[in-house]
Parts: structure tokens; sequence; C-alpha cells
């Protein structure tokens, strides 16, 4: 049964290079503590060829001119642990979550699907620097000697089947505590070979397994056992969650859009690789900023900055996302400037698309919704998008709702859709009779209306030459009110009424609003 190992050797420094990779190229070292007593937890092999070693203090460091130090950052460790994560639940659907920078993988059967083992791992080393990580990965019949071989070998390295002591013989024995958390019985172990002379893989299979239990007991032997490759440990398959995003934590703070989307972009490509990785799309963006605050460090709201953006349909467009994100931002600027970067996408299964044959092309759904994001910042939030009716009795009670081209509408309901206001008057579903419309005028009409035994008399607009005349006759007044538990409640009559005019009579739906005293036109019938 074969298994696979992926394994990122300096997994600190290569999360940061993950997020820059501008400094891949030079010697980068991560340091953590508290202030004045920060430490080197690790750095890159050109930090190590520069003379710079874990434990060094910052001050000893910062001597050395051409080192780059950056403080150690979790969350983008949290983050490029599950890119990871994808890149491995991409090829196989059993993956151990051994370490944060190591996983194990179970290859059985996918040598039908991705082709025989080396070229399954030299795909799963390209996929993991797509995602920008640099990694070991070893592939082999047991799971110890690919832990073993990518923890020993740099690169793609396919261990023999029935060679495997042969193969890892080369190895030093301080590669057999490869992610051993109890540091100090390995210390302990690496001790007593180094007295008895141990060096490789190969000394501590030669020795006498008798005699190697009677002075090391069985975590001798088994130590021995996997330098020989002949471990029986079992595969613990996880199930992790599907979490994509994406945290950069910048070393200046930045002021201007530009510098921002590029950052963003970066992000983006990074997030639908792992998507695409997993047959994924996204819904939804969640853009979170961490403003740097001049004033308070308590006032909350000059240092987070939140937007949401939601995409009608489930898409995979790094350009589209980021045209998107700028449009928006460009709407709605931030205020600050930007210290933190957090990116967060919703997934979703991908949109199937079918076309029929007696259906007319919509507009493409990445083209729409960059259409309408222009638009939007040209007349402001809230102003464009489909109309939808709100759960209230009050007349005209409606919001604007995100524009979402429904792909069930058939050819035939668009095109009745679609007649509606070339002049052709409404129909009665059931008798066929025309039914009367009325004009609605918007904004309403301010009136002055003078009364006549608490019934109108006389219509005058307080615009000159708009509206004036006589009151023929009235209807009503028919009281609605509603929302009275809300601060925006409201109580109004309402009121037919027939006015002469010089162009003739004219019927009107007069409005007296009660909580504000005011008359208004609110449309007239045709």
């Amino acid at each position: 049964m074969p298994f696979a190992c992926i394994y990122v050797p300096d997994f600190p420094v290569e999360a940061i290079l993950r997020a820059e990779p501008d400094l891949r190229s030079k010697a980068v070292a991560v340091v953590e503590g508290k202030p004045l007593l920060e430490k080197i937890l690790e750095g890159n092999e050109n930090a190590r060829r520069a003379g710079i070693s874990a434990g060094m203090t910052k001050l000893q460091v910062e001597l050395c001119d051409e080192v780059i130090l950056r403080d150690r950052s979790e969350l983008q460790e949290s983050a490029a642990h599950q890119a990871l994560l994808d890149c491995a639940q991409s090829f196989s659907p059993r993956v151990e979550d051994f370490a944060p920078d190591t996983l194990l993988l179970d290859l059985s059967g996918l040598d039908k699907l991705f082709g025989p083992l080396p070229k399954i791992a030299r795909e799963i080393s390209r996929h993991a620097t797509e995602i920008g990580m640099e990694t070991n990965v070893a592939v082999a019949s047991t799971l110890e000697s690919a832990l073993l071989a990518a923890h020993g070998f740099a690169g793609v390295t396919v261990v023999p089947d029935g060679k495997e002591a042969e193969f890892l013989g080369g190895l030093p024995v301080e590669v057999l505590f490869a992610g051993d958390a109890d540091s100090k019985n390995s210390e302990e172990f690496l001790g007593t070979f180094r007295r008895w002379g141990v060096r490789k893989f190969r000394d501590l299979a030669a020795l006498p397994e008798i005699a190697l239990t009677e002075r090391l007991g069985q975590d001798g032997l088994d130590l021995q056992r996997k330098a020989r490759g002949m471990g029986m440990r079992q595969l613990v398959p996880c199930d992790p969650p599907l979490v994509f995003e994406e945290v950069i934590e910048l070393e200046y703070p930045i002021v201007l859009l530009e510098p921002l989307a590029f950052v963003l972009n970066r992000m983006l490509e990074q997030l639908c690789a792992r998507l695409q990785g997993r047959a994924l799309a996204a819904q939804e963006l969640k853009l979170e900023l961490n403003l740097e605050n001049g004033r308070s460090e308590t006032d909350a709201a000059l240092t987070h900055f939140q937007r949401t953006i939601r995409l009608p349909v489930p898409l995979l467009d790094p350009k589209t996302f980021l045209k998107l994100l700028q449009l928006d931002l460009k709407a709605n600027p931030p205020g600050a400037p930007v210290v933190k970067v957090h990116l967060r996408i919703e997934p979703a299964k991908p949109r199937p698309a079918q076309n029929g044959f007696f259906i007319p092309a919509s507009p493409e759904p990445e083209k729409l919704e960059l259409t309408l994001a222009r638009i939007n910042g040209i007349v402001g939030n809230g102003r464009v998008g489909s109309p939808a009716l709100l759960d209230t009795h009050r007349r005209e009670a409606f919001e604007i709702r995100h524009f979402t081209l429904s792909e069930s509408t058939s050819g035939s309901e668009r095109r009745l859709a679609g007649s509606a206001g070339r002049g052709r008057p409404a129909l009665h579903r059931q008798t066929g009779e025309i039914i009367t419309g009325m004009r609605i005028f918007r904004p309403p009409i301010a009136v002055r209306v003078s009364h006549r035994n608490g019934r109108p008399s006389h219509v005058m607009s307080r615009k000159r030459r708009q509206i004036s005349g006589e009151v023929l006759w009235a209807a009503g007044p028919w009281r609605s009110s509603g929302d009275w538990w809300e601060q925006d409640a409201w109580v109004r009559d309402e009121w037919d009424i027939a006015v002469q005019e010089q162009v003739g009579i004219v019927l009107y739906r007069l409005i007296h609003d009660l909580l504000t005293s005011e008359w208004l036109l609110e449309g007239s019938y045709d």
C-alpha cells in the first residue's frame, strides 16, 4: 500500500515567503518573543549561509544587513497549513494532519487517475509550488519510510519497494525524531547514539535487536525498525473544515488603493488555486482590513473595516473578484492606512451551465456583475438592483436588492414580461377586462387643500402653474396605518378626487399624512 508525505522545511519562514514571494531569493529569518527579548525562531537556507541560526537574539542578527527579519505570524501559518491541506485533499481523500508542516497521504488506487507513483509525487510537488510553498515530497510503501524520506531528502523522492533500509541507510539518526514533540526524550537517545558511535540509519539497523532492547527498551527497538523502513504505523485520516482565507500582515501601512490591489491580487490568486483544487467556486467575498489608528487605541471604528460582496452565481475568476473589490473600495474607502488584510471566500459548488435552443442568450454573470458594480459606484449604494416589496401594508414600500438573472425563466415568460410598458393595456387574467392604471408621481406633489364640510374643495400645488382647480367630487377617506412598533410609523387618509383643470377633468389620488399634516398627490388615473 503506497503512502506519500508532504513536508515543508522551515515552515514559519515559508508562511512568510508565501505572502511575500519577492523575498524568496533573499536571506529571511523569523523572530518571536517579547520586545527586547526576541530570538530567531527559524531561517531559510540563505539565512543559514549568512551565519544565522535558531536561538540568536534579534540584536545579534540586526548587525547583518543582508538578513531580512519578519515577526512570526500565526495567522499566516494557519492559512499556509490550510492551503497545504487543500493541496493534499486534491489528490487523496485520506489525509492525516500529522503536524503543521507535515501531511501524510494514502495513495492506494490513485495510479488509475494520476499515473505511476513518481508522476503523482511530481504533481503533488508542482501543485504545492503553485500555492506558494516549496516542499519535500516522498513516496514509499510504509508511512514511516515516506515520513523519514521527506524529512531527510530534498525535492521529490521515491523509495523503492523492498529496499527501504538500503535507501534510507545514509540519513543521520537525527531524522528519526522528526516531528517528535518530546524533545527531552529525543536528546537522551541522541546522546546515547553519539556515545555508541551511531551516526547513520545503517549503523542503527546493524545493531543486534536483543542487545538493543536490553539497553534502550521497546522504544529503541521501534527506532531500529523505523531505520530499516519496517514501521507498522497506521494512517489516521482527518476531515478538515472547508476554510478558504488568506491573511497578510503588512510591514508598512498602505495608503493608496493601487498597492492594496496588488496585495489583494496575490491573495485572490492563491485562494482561487485552492478552490480549483477542491473543485469549488466562490459565492461570497469577505474583506476585513485592520487600519492604523492615530487617535485612540480603543476606537474600533478607526481600526476595523469590513466589506462583503455577495456574488449572484458561484464564480472562479480572480480578475473579476479583484475588479469588484477595487470598485467597492473606491466607492467605500477605508479612511485610514491599512496595516493588515484578511480575505475570506465562502465556497460553493460550481454553477452548471447549459443553454437551450429556444432561450435567448443572457449576459455572462462576470460581465454583468462588473457592469452593476460600475453603475453602483456612480449612482451610489442601494440604487442599483431589482425592486422587491417589503413585508408591510405601506404603499410603495420596496427595497432594492442585488440583481440576479434567473436561469429558470423561459423565453416565452421573458417575452410576456418584456411586452409590458409598450402601450398595451393590462388585462385581468379571468375576466379579460381592461384594468385602469394609475400614473405614479415620483416624488409625490405637495399641495395645499381647502376644506368644505370636512371634505376637500380646492387643490393647488405649492409650485405655481402645476396643478390647481376645484374639486368636483371626492371619495373617501380610507384610513390606513402600520409599523406602530417602529420609529417610522405611518398613518394616512386616502382620497380619490376629480379636479376641474384647463385641460378637463382629471382624477387624482390625494394623500393626507396625519403625522406630518402634509397633503400629497400620489398619482393620477389614466
